[in-house]
């Protein structure tokens, strides 16, 4: 099936809520619900993956259009966000992560 129409098919048929993971690891399609103001919409959640192939956090970060992505694809590029990252590892303790997998349905893009 198409992307487009599988898209359009989630959006009609799907839960609120409900989150898809896509053929891109870190990358899943969640429904939105209608609100009063707006019909249900679909976002797109990028959460990567660690190496133990769990999500690297609780909640990922929701996009919803280019704009959306082009802003956040310009503050990730911005040097001085590495070196506020770098700092911040020179001063916070490293952290463990656990958890278990899980299967799901994929979306190929």
């Amino acid at each position: 099936m198409e992307l487009t129409q599988t898209l359009k098919t989630f959006i009609e048929e799907g839960q609120d809520w409900e989150r898809k993971n896509t053929s891109v690891k870190g990358v899943s399609i969640i429904r939105l619900p209608a609100t009063k103001n707006r019909a249900a919409s679909l976002a797109i959640d990028i959460n990567p993956v660690g190496e133990n192939g769990l999500p690297m956090k609780k909640k990922g970060i929701m996009i919803m259009n280019a704009a959306e992505l082009a802003a956040f694809r310009a503050a990730f590029t911005n040097e001085k966000v590495d070196s506020l990252v770098t700092a911040l590892e020179e001063v916070l303790p490293e952290r463990k992560t656990a958890g278990k997998s899980s299967k799901m349905d994929v979306v190929q893009i």
